[in-house]
């Protein structure tokens, strides 16, 4: 049940997120506002770091698969991303095209058993499921 408030709590981080850096980014470019995002974060990753445990860095030699590094990479992007699409289409549409994308991609994850991740099998209720969450974007953005 945890995981389940963490993630509403994260969904709703994100957009108040993107609709920061959104401002942010018209006040200067997306590339400063996208590298303040960036900066700050790892500031407070390191402040929580230092509070909290102090493991070594050197852990991350231990990955296996070293692509599995590339989540800053990423992250650099989403934030880039997240701002052009709130920029575009506003925070509720953009949010809702983010999260369908989201459960797809995750969803053709979990088919396929990509990145170490545990194959499922196909099931047509989450077929429907992602169905029925397109039509409320489709239904949301009806004019």
């Amino acid at each position: 049940m945890i995981g389940f408030f963490i993630a509403l709590i994260s969904g709703a981080l994100m957009s108040i997120q993107g609709v920061f850096n959104t401002e942010v980014t018209k006040a200067s470019s997306v590339w400063v506002a996208n590298s303040f995002v960036q900066l700050t974060a790892l500031l407070v990753c390191l402040l929580a770091w230092f509070i909290t445990g102090r493991e070594s860095f050197m852990e991350l030699g231990k990955v296996e698969s070293k692509y599995m590094l590339l989540g800053g990479v990423l992250g650099a992007f989403i934030t880039w991303t997240v701002i052009l699409s709130m920029n575009s289409l506003g925070p509720a549409k953009a949010a809702m095209l983010i999260v369908i994308a989201q459960l797809i991609v995750a969803y053709v994850i979990e088919l396929f058993g990509m990145f170490g991740v545990e194959k499922q099998p196909l099931e047509v209720r989450k077929l429907i499921g992602m169905g029925i969450a397109i039509g409320g974007v489709v239904l949301f953005k009806w004019e």
